[in-house]
Formats: structure tokens, sequence, C-alpha cells
């Protein structure tokens, strides 16, 4: 009799949509899995989202930022790349449905798909006030921040000329901070050296914020320096002032009309449409609601994780919506689907190690918050800028971005300062229609 040969377990497959911190983390932490993995991007990077405002402003180029998620996965043998958009999830048949109109097959899914502009229920405002959260949005933005300056150089109306150098950010968040504190910057310093006929008094840079103070999830004496900071910059603050219209002109704070040429909108986010393609629980941003295990009600096998989660703690207290948070909780997806994978033990709970919290203000100021470390100034901006550094993606990246910010601070300038897409940018920001009768 023939000796008995046990059958060879088959592979599973694992499918993660989204290759951003949290996606690319699940992936990297099943490295040594048995098992096929499935990595589907609709863009074939990976981008550093907290640095997208410096390209946004000339900062940065878009490459210093980004890294091909081939390029990151290469040396993993299990990981496949697969560039194409989902557009829904069969939980049947346990298959993704891409625009490409294919069916990837699952046994573990991993939903990573980020977040997007959130207008509270004004997305009438999304043509004229733009958000960035991709390379396009930023490269967009550039565009649309750079012919304002080339515009006012060419006007002869000082109604006009005064709109097209008013920039706007509504929300002061982190992101809204550090954009107004890099536009002053470049306004100021380092774009009206190049024109003739601006200088940099003619500059508004006006911060909106809806609530009390600037940076509401820093603490207060550190919210406080950062607005110290950003008004020794010029930038105006506007708070406890919520914004009641936005048109392709103007914003309606307070009753007042402020002509502006460039509105930029930072105050709120939505997930992304894993919840409808999931027919999940979902909170008022749209982010699935999910157990302390990242899985959704009936569905052990399937995870959300990042800005499209809806997840608390042990305390009650919401996962914040930032890179740290998501790294954390796809490395920890990873290892318990390893585990599962090999019948082994699972990790422990999952617990969020809140590492701290940093924006940068301008060249020489950022607020840190690290617990018992608060730093403020420069000692500030040299910390934010090295932990920056530390976790872009590939050494050249690193090398690339270290060596862009000292050129900077050494000389002011900018060397991004390209007007790529001048259609769409034109589109997006029609010249300014304001005479001196419009003003008064």
């Amino acid at each position: 009799m023939a000796p008995l040969i046990a059958p060879i377990a088959k592979r599973k497959n694992i499918v993660i949509v989204g290759a951003g911190f949290g996606g690319l983390a699940a992936a990297q932490a099943l490295a040594e899995a048995h098992a096929d993995i499935t990595v589907i991007d609709r863009r074939n990077f990976h981008l550093f989202q907290p640095l997208l405002y410096q390209v946004a402003t000339a900062a940065l180029s878009p490459a210093d930022i980004s890294a091909p998620i081939r390029s990151v996965l290469r040396r993993q043998a299990n990981a496949h790349v697969m560039l194409d958009k989902v557009t829904g999830i069969d939980r049947e048949k346990r298959v993704v449905l891409t625009e490409g109109r294919r069916a990837v097959p699952f046994d573990y899914l991993v939903l990573a798909t980020g977040a997007r502009h959130s207008y509270f229920g004004r997305d009438d405002w999304a043509p004229f006030a733009p958000g960035i959260k991709t390379l396009d949005d930023a490269t967009r933005l550039r565009a649309r921040i750079l012919l304002a300056f080339e515009r006012a150089e060419l006007e002869t109306d000082p109604a006009a000329r005064r709109a097209l150098l008013t920039f706007v950010v509504i929300g002061a968040g982190p992101t809204g901070v550090e954009l107004a504190g890099s536009i002053a910057e470049l306004a100021r310093k380092s774009v009206t050296r190049d024109f003739r006929s601006i200088a940099p008094g003619d500059m508004t840079v006006v911060l909106i914020e809806a609530g009390p103070r600037i940076l509401p999830s820093f603490r207060e004496n550190l919210a406080q320096a950062a607005a110290q900071s950003l008004e020794e910059m010029g930038v105006t603050l506007r708070l406890a002032q919520p914004v009641t219209e936005v048109t392709a002109h103007t914003v309606t704070i307070s009753g007042r009309v402020l002509p502006a040429a460039t509105i930029i909108w930072a105050a709120g986010v939505k997930a992304s449409a894993a919840g409808r393609w999931l027919g999940a629980e979902t909170d008022r941003a749209g982010r699935v609601k999910v157990g302390p295990d990242f899985t959704t009600a009936g569905e052990p096998d399937i995870f959300v994780i990042g800005d499209t989660a809806a997840c608390v703690d042990e305390g009650g207290k919401a996962l914040p919506g930032v890179a740290p948070a998501a790294k954390q909780a796809g490395a920890w997806v990873g290892k318990l689907i390893a585990a599962r994978l090999a019948s082994t033990r699972e990790p422990k709970p999952f617990r969020y190690r809140d590492k701290g919290a940093m924006a940068t203000i301008g060249r020489k100021s950022a607020v840190v918050d690290l617990g018992r470390i608060r730093l403020t100034g420069g000692a500030g901006w040299l910390l934010w800028s090295a932990a920056h550094v530390w976790f872009l993606i590939g050494f050249r990246n690193r090398f690339s971005v270290a060596t862009s910010w000292l050129w900077s601070y050494l000389t002011w300038e900018r060397g991004a300062r390209l007007i790529t897409g001048q259609e769409i940018a034109r589109a997006r920001a029609p010249d300014i229609p304001i005479r001196q009768q419009d003003a008064a």
C-alpha cells in the first residue's frame, strides 16, 4: 500500500486595496506569509501625503514625495501590484471588481482606500475651493497659485490685482496652518523677487477657522505659539468665523464678502466609497464602523483600516486619521492575517501608540507635541524636518528633500515653480472680474 501523502495547502489570496501608509504596511507585514498578495491602486506610486502642501507651494517636486509601488515591493516575492480602479466588492463571490472589468478573488481583503474632501453638504463649493489629497490636486493648486502672480503682474486695476494677490485657506488644522505659512513665504519672499510690479506688501494670506483657535488637536499653548508665528509672517487669522458662501471669486464670512482669486479647502474630509461597496454601517463622514480587530460585522476576513475606518480604542477614543495610525493598523492587520494563515498565536489586541503631533509654520518655526517633550520655533522646525525626511520611502527621496530644504533655507529659492496643466488651472481659477466699484 502506497504511503499517504499530505496534500499541499492551497495558497490563499490576500487583496489589499490602496497603497497608502496603511496598505503598504499591511503588505510588508505579510512578506513571509504563505499566500499571494495583490495590491490594487488606481495610481502606480505611493504618496507621502504629509508633504503634499510643499508640492502645492512649489517647495518640492512631485517625485520628491512619491515612490513607485512596484519599486517599494520589488523584493517581496509574494506581492503583486495591479494598476486599476476598484468599483465594487462582491461579498458573496469573494471578489473585488475593478474598472478594468476584472474580478479579483480574495480569501482575505484589506481596504485602505483613504479619504477625500468633505464640504459639509456644500459640494457646490468644490470647484472654487479645491483641497489637496493627491499629486494632481497639488500640481493644479501650484499652477493656480503661480498663475495668480502672473496675472497680477499684468493687471492694472488695483482692486483686481488685490483680489489676485489674496489667498484664502479655509480650515486651520495642521494642513491649513502649513499651507497658510508656506504660501506666505512663497508670496512675500520667494516669488516677489522675480516680478517687477508686485511688492511683498501687496500680498494677503487669510486663514479662516470656524472654531475658536487654530490647531484644535494640539495643546492650547502650542496653538497660541503657532498663531503668533503665523501673524508674524503676515497671515491674517479669522477665528470663530464660519464660511457661509464660496464663489469663484469670493468668500463670505460674518456677512463680509472677501474677494480672492485663490481659495483652498482644508476644513474636512470624508471617507472613500468602501462603506458603500461593503454595504456596511458607516459614520457621518462615511467611514466604515469596525471592531477592535478592524473587521466589519459578520465579515472576519474583511479588514478596513486608515482613513476609511471608524475605530475606537478601549477607552472609547476614536483612532486619529493620521499616517502613524494607518501604518500601525496596517502592520497589525498584516501580522494577524499571517498568524491565521500559519495557525500560530495571534498578536496582542491592537493598541495605538500615539507618537505625538507636529505642524510647521514656516522655514524656521514649528510646533511639536511629543507628550512630555513640547517644542516651538526653530527647535521644533529642526525636529519636524528630521522626522519627515526619515519617514520618506527611499534614500533618493530623503536626500532630495533634505537638499531642497537646505537650499531653500539658505537662498529663499523654490525650485519647483513650474506652471503645468495650464488649461486645468485656468478652468479652476477664472479671471477675476473685479473693478474699483466692486471693492467698495
